[in-house]
């Protein structure tokens, strides 16, 4: 399994609104992709502007194989939507990473 990592920042008061429309754009779209398994959006209690989204892929050729094209729809699409809310966010920190499993030891 390959996780994908996306941190943002977002005005606390619009916070919900984003995830809201994360999860009818960007969800939605990612639940018709090959190789999706889930996602979770974080919150830092410490700091509610950040908002980290942990995307579980089955196979990162899974992943990789969405075409470019796609990704900018859904992207502009999104886009559209928080300038029509007035809900300016920034990408702040992004990585992937590898589960790994252990196999029991005695």
């Amino acid at each position: 399994m390959v996780i994908e990592w996306l941190r943002f920042k977002v005005q606390e008061r619009h916070r919900e609104k984003f995830i809201y429309h994360d999860r009818l754009i960007w969800t939605e779209f990612l639940s018709s992709v090959s190789g999706f398994l889930g996602k979770e959006v974080w919150i830092e209690p410490q700091n509610s502007n950040n908002i980290v989204l942990v995307i579980r892929w089955n196979t990162k050729e899974e992943w990789k194989s969405i075409s470019s094209e796609d990704l900018d729809k859904v992207k502009q699409h999104f886009d559209a939507v928080m300038n029509q809310l007035n809900i300016q966010y920034k990408s702040v920190g992004f990585a992937e990473y590898q589960v790994r499993k252990f196999a029991n030891t005695p």
